[in-house]
């Protein structure tokens, strides 16, 4: 019941409270587009289509994991999964620990009758490997949602600041190795908004992973959302020294392409428009995730979603456009992306 209770309060938090990390930006702003007058293109011809992990999508858009476990949450899966199967569009749900240890709450994740053709992974947080879960919990969250994949997040930062979190990370890096060699089925490692690093990369790409998601700062702040529930006061002044903890979304990106290739890269944290997609798709990235802007959508109905995605999609369009990329393979290995003040 106390994870329950806590995604209910994380969901409130998220739709009701200031919960963006203001103080520090994904990073974006920082990158231009070298304008292209005669683009050499019609906008009518402009493919966004992509295909990753064995599924063709119309966009390289993910719904971001955002919840479960609660009648709400329910509610906010299934709409988001229809526009996502309307859309055709990839989708993550939120964690699903409150299910593996509660199966009460399986049905708050189960979207697959409504959304049966979309590219869907499943998700639980890395470090419950230190805390009795294992290859069967990672095999029983796909099955339960009829998952493509399993995304385990990695979410220090977080733990530190939820009270009676989970904060024993040692001797995951060889755990996640092993439920790599085992499962039958692709595993992503994502953080939840701290960014990884070159060196996070090196270790996870070691370990066999089929794609990271950078999940840098920019976004959603889980230091605020964690500290602004917590009955913890010295954890909540301490929180405040904090607030510019993380590595933007787009020096991720740039880390990701460092640190090598062979794998997919998601890219999410503060991702705010279509314009912000092709920015990430040109530092490296193979697909953008979403979180809050469609949390917030959802909560309104399934056509906001719809439209939201919509948006995302017209104005990642108008960008390939104006820079002259006729489809993402073009886009993704354009050189006109650059640094504000020189190349990147």
């Amino acid at each position: 019941m106390e994870d329950s209770r806590r995604k209910k309060e994380h969901l409130e938090l998220s739709l009701n409270g200031d919960m963006e990390n203001g103080s520090i930006s994904a990073g974006f702003g920082d990158y231009c587009f070298i304008h292209q007058a005669l683009p050499d293109l019609s906008l009518d011809d402009i493919n966004t289509g992509i295909e990753i992990f064995g599924k063709k999508l119309d966009a390289p858009i993910m719904i971001s994991p955002i919840t479960g476990g609660t009648r709400d949450g329910r509610i906010l899966n299934r709409r988001l999964a229809a526009a996502a199967q309307d859309k055709n569009i990839a989708m993550c749900i939120g964690s699903q620990r409150v299910a593996l240890e509660e199966p009460a709450h399986e049905d708050t994740f189960n979207i697959r009758d409504i959304a049966p053709d979309i590219l869907l992974f499943a998700n639980m947080g890395a470090v419950q490997l230190n805390y009795g879960f294992g290859y069967r919990e990672c095999i029983k969250a796909v099955d339960m949602i009829k998952a493509d994949g399993l995304m385990l997040h990695l979410n220090p930062m977080q733990e530190v600041f939820q009270d009676g979190g989970n904060t024993d990370f040692s001797g995951l890096a060889a755990k996640i190795a092993k439920i790599c060699g085992k499962v039958p089925f692709p595993v992503i490692i994502r953080e939840v908004g701290f960014g990884i690093s070159k060196d996070t990369a090196a270790k996870l790409i070691s370990a066999g992973v089929s794609g990271i998601d950078v999940g840098g700062a920019g976004g959603t702040s889980w230091i605020k959302i964690e500290s602004g529930r917590s009955k913890d006061m010295l954890k909540r002044k301490i929180a405040e020294s904090f607030k510019d903890w993380g590595i933007p979304t787009a020096e991720c990106l740039e880390m990701m392409d460092r640190a090598g290739k062979d794998l997919e890269v998601i890219a999410s944290g503060g991702i705010r428009s279509g314009l912000d997609i092709a920015k990430s798709i040109a530092l490296g990235a193979d697909i953008a995730g979403i979180a809050l802007p469609m949390l917030k959508a959802a909560s309104v109905s399934v056509e906001k979603a719809e439209e939201l995605i919509d948006e995302f999609i017209m104005g990642l369009r108008i960008a390939m456009f104006g820079m002259g990329a006729a489809d993402i393979i073009s886009l993704k290995n354009t050189r006109s992306l650059i640094r504000k003040g020189g190349n990147i």
